[in-house]
C-alpha cells in the first residue's frame, strides 16, 4: 500500500475531526437546544453536555444518508483525492471557525457543499444539477415553513380555548409518530437501515401497511396521553420536560445530518486505504461533534438564545418541533441542511408569533442571513480557486 496515500489519508482524517469538533462547536452543538437555553429550561453548561451525547448518537445511526450525498453525490465523473478532500474540509472548517469567534452562525452546509462544488468542479467534475434543485428547494423553503409551522404553534399555544394539556400533548404524539417511521441503521433487514415501525411489521411476519399503522398510532397515543398526564400534575414541570425531550430529538438528527459535513469527504478515499468500515469514519465524526459540543458550543447557544428572540417554554416548542421535522425530512432525502438556519427560522416565527417585531432582532437576522449566503459564495470561490492555484489532482 502506498504510503503516500496513508499520509494523506491521515491528514485528511485530522482535517475531517477538525472539521467535526467546529459543527460540534457550533451549528449542531448550539443550536439544538438554545430555545431550551432562552426558556431557562436547561443551563447553558448542561445543555452543551446533553447535545455532544445524543449529536454522538445520531451520528452513528443516521449519518450514512447525508454523508454518501456529499461524498459523491455533489459533482459527477471524478472521486475528490485526498488533497482535494483536506482542502474542502478545511476552507468549510475555517469559515466556520471565524462564524464561532464573532458570534454569528455560519451555515456548515452551504460552507462544505460551496467548497465541495468548487473543488470538484475545477477537477473537471461535471454538475448534479437535480442534487443542486433538490438541496436549493430544501435551502429556500426551510425558513418559510419552518418558520411558519412555528408561527402558527406559538399562535396556538397561548389561547385560552386551546388548553396545554390538549395542545402540547398533540405536538408530542406527533413528534413520536414521526420518530417511529425514521430510520436508523441496523434496523432493517439484513443489517440494513430501516423504522422502528418496519422492524415490528418484520417481527410479526405480517405483510402491507396494517402494523406499522396500528404501532405508529399506539406510539403518538401513548405518547400523548402521558405528557398530558405529565402536564395535568405538574404544568411548568410538564412543559420543561417536553421542552427538554425535543431539544434532545432535535440534538440527535442534529448528528445524524451534520456528521456528514464532516465525513462525506473521505467515504470517496477509504477504497484506497482498505480495512475502514464506514461506520468507524461515522463514529469518529461523532466523537469529534460530542467534543466539539462541550467544549465550544456555549458560546453559540448562549448567542442564539438571547439574540434572535425572546423566548418561553411554549415558544420554545412551537420553534423545536418544526425544527426536528424538517432536520428528519433532510436526513431521509440525503439533502445537507444547516441547523442554524432550521432553528434561526423557527426561533424567529415563534417569538414573532407572540412578541411581534419587537422580539426578533432584526439586525442580527439581517446579517446572519447575509454571512449564509457569503459563506456559500466564498466557500466555492476558495475551493476552485485552490484548485487552479496548488498542485490538487
Amino acid at each position: 500500500m502506498d504510503i503516500t496515500a496513508i499520509a494523506l489519508f491521515v491528514v485528511a482524517g485530522l482535517a475531517s475531526l477538525f472539521m467535526a469538533w467546529v459543527i460540534g462547536a457550533g451549528s449542531s452543538g448550539a443550536t439544538p437546544f438554545a430555545p431550551a437555553v432562552g426558556a431557562n429550561a436547561i443551563s447553558t453548561m448542561r445543555a452543551a453536555f446533553v447535545v455532544g451525547i445524543f449529536g454522538f448518537a445520531g451520528a452513528v445511526t443516521q449519518g450514512s444518508n447525508v454523508s454518501e450525498a456529499v461524498g459523491s453525490g455533489l459533482v459527477g465523473g471524478i472521486s475528490l483525492p485526498a488533497t482535494g478532500v483536506i482542502v474542502v474540509l478545511l476552507i468549510g472548517a475555517g469559515l466556520m471557525a471565524i462564524g464561532i469567534s464573532t458570534g454569528y452562525p455560519i451555515a456548515t452546509a452551504f460552507t462544505v457543499t460551496g467548497s465541495v462544488v468548487g473543488v470538484g468542479l475545477a477537477l473537471g467534475g461535471t454538475p448534479v444539477w437535480s442534487k443542486y434543485a433538490q438541496i436549493g428547494a430544501v435551502w429556500v423553503l426551510t425558513p418559510f415553513v419552518g418558520g411558519g409551522i412555528a408561527y402558527a404553534i406559538a399562535s396556538v399555544l397561548p389561547r385560552q380555548d386551546v388548553p396545554e394539556r390538549y395542545s402540547v400533548p398533540v405536538l408530542a404524539g406527533l413528534v413520536g409518530a414521526v420518530l417511529t417511521n425514521v430510520r436508523f441503521a441496523s434496523l432493517g433487514p439484513d443489517g440494513t437501515a430501516g423504522s422502528l415501525s418496519g422492524l415490528a411489521r418484520r417481527t410479526l411476519g405480517v405483510d402491507g401497511l396494517a402494523i406499522p399503522f396500528v404501532v405508529t398510532l399506539l406510539v403518538a397515543v401513548g405518547i400523548a396521553v402521558a405528557v398530558s398526564l405529565d402536564i395535568r400534575r405538574d404544568k411548568y414541570g410538564g412543559l420543561r420536560r417536553v421542552l427538554l425531550s425535543l431539544g434532545a430529538l432535535v440534538a440527535f438528527s442534529a448528528g445524524g445530518s451534520q456528521v456528514g459535513l464532516a465525513v462525506g469527504p473521505l467515504l470517496p478515499l477509504l477504497d484506497t486505504v482498505g480495512m475502514i468500515h464506514p461506520l468507524a469514519v461515522l463514529a469518529g465524526g461523532g466523537l469529534g461533534i460530542l467534543v466539539g459540543s462541550w467544549t465550544g458550543a456555549p458560546r453559540m447557544i448562549k448567542s442564539l438564545a438571547q439574540d434572535y428572540s425572546s423566548l418561553g417554554p411554549r415558544r420554545s416548542i412551537s420553534a423545536l418541533v418544526p425544527s426536528f421535522l424538517i432536520a428528519q425530512l433532510a436526513v431521509l432525502l440525503g439533502v445537507p441542511v444547516s441547523f442554524n438556519e432550521i432553528v434561526v427560522s423557527a426561533i424567529i416565527g415563534s417569538g414573532a408569533a407572540v412578541g411581534g417585531g419587537s422580539a426578533v432582532g432584526s439586525r442580527k437576522i439581517v446579517v446572519t442571513v447575509g454571512a449564509w449566503a457569503g459563506s456559500l459564495v466564498l466557500a466555492l470561490a476558495l475551493g476552485y480557486a485552490s484548485v487552479v492555484a496548488l498542485p490538487i489532482g
